[in-house]
């Protein structure tokens, strides 16, 4: 185990506007530790809704990194946390966070689930007895909590309640909270003092404000350095009624319908997995072609182009500016795994306005 160091500089706070809160005057002190880290978007909006985060611990060298220039008061252990203890930070941090991971419940994965090695929720649980914290908030897929993986969730959540919180989860949709992109994860609220509630969504069908089309954020020319992956015909097209599904292109990123939300991006994005942008409108005249019985097209689409790594960070919500480390496909994969900071600010926020300074301690660093 390493840590990164840093000089101590001041608290940053993302310079988006929709990520300030107001509960940051009144929050300083609520001290968190993020495990499993990534990126640190869980960390990013938790900050912006007014959280302290005083420790980040991750395995991958230029996610650490990442966090670390993105959180520079922050101590970042970086390498294996199943070999990790932090029994130190008992009494001085009051709220664990975190994303164990998650591909052994992926529906896109192998669903080994707890017989899988990469399962981080043993960890997590470990973690969580070591610096009982008074609130705990995790993020899995959304496959976690489905059909046959039911039953271990629900152990889990018995796991959860027999440390002595009230435990409250939820599927959420990054797009309900302002994201410009479907996004459907899993999240997990444990509390010893009270019971979380989750706040409503603000954006939506009937909601005061409509979803964020991925329009917004990109457009015809690229945003950052290029992605020169090409986009070419599928040999064998699978129509679905909308000209952005279905498999009509190769690889796994699709078109993106610029009026709707992003679909989700994925941490393989950089390759032909990463979704992309039809700059001369190709894609609905030829969804119609193919449906009147059309022979299918072969070679490079005109006019598509790959989303850049600047463009996914944006449209998984994270602060302009955020400086991601390592090679282009380190970066896309840091993008793709993270939880958009948005979303992680509308539930720290519900957080926060639900904690009562009777009952939720100013814990403070021994240092201090």
């Amino acid at each position: 185990m390493s840590r990164v160091g840093r000089k101590a500089l001041p608290l940053r706070v993302p310079t988006r506007s929709h990520l300030v809160s107001s509960h940051l005057a009144t929050l300083r002190d609520v001290r968190v530790l993020d495990v499993f880290a990534g990126a640190g978007g869980l960390s990013t909006g938790l900050e912006a809704a007014g959280f302290d985060i005083v420790a980040g611990a991750e395995w991958d060298p230029d996610a650490c990194e990442t966090f670390a220039k993105a959180h520079p008061m922050a101590e970042v252990f970086e390498g294996d946390i199943n070999a990790m203890s932090f029994t130190h930070l008992r009494g001085s941090v009051s709220v664990l966070a975190g994303g164990p991971p998650c591909q052994p419940w992926s529906t896109g994965g192998k669903r080994m689930g707890a017989a899988d090695p990469r399962d981080g929720w043993p960890t997590y649980l470990r973690v969580l007895d070591e610096v009982q914290p008074e609130v705990f908030l995790a993020e899995n897929v959304a496959g976690l909590a489905a059909h046959s993986r039911r039953l271990h969730f629900e152990h889990l959540v018995q796991e959860l309640e027999a440390r002595g919180f009230a435990v409250r989860w939820s599927v959420v949709n990054a797009a309900d909270f302002g994201v410009p992109q479907r996004r459907q994860r899993l999240i997990v609220v444990g509390m010893r003092h009270g019971a979380f509630e989750f706040p409503l969504p603000t954006h939506g069908p009937g909601r005061g404000s409509c979803w964020v089309p991925v329009g917004t954020i990109v457009g015809s020319d690229p945003l950052g350095v290029p992605n020169a992956s090409i986009v070419t015909y599928a040999r064998s097209p699978d129509l679905r009624p909308s000209p952005y599904d279905g498999h009509v292109y190769n690889g796994g990123g699709r078109p993106m319908d610029l009026a709707q939300p992003a679909p989700t991006l994925l941490a393989s994005m950089g390759g032909n997995k990463t979704p992309w942008v039809d700059t001369e409108g190709n894609v609905r005249e030829y969804h119609a072609h193919l449906l009147r019985g059309g022979k299918p097209r072969q070679g490079q689409v005109p006019g598509a182009r790959r989303i850049t790594t600047d463009e996914a960070a944006l449209i998984q919500a994270f602060p302009i500016g955020t400086n991601f480390s390592g090679r282009r496909s380190s970066c896309y994969r840091q993008i793709g795994n993270a939880v958009p900071p948005r979303l992680a600010h509308a539930i720290g926020v519900a957080i926060s306005s639900q904690l009562s300074e009777v009952v939720m301690p100013r814990a403070r660093s021994a240092a201090t």
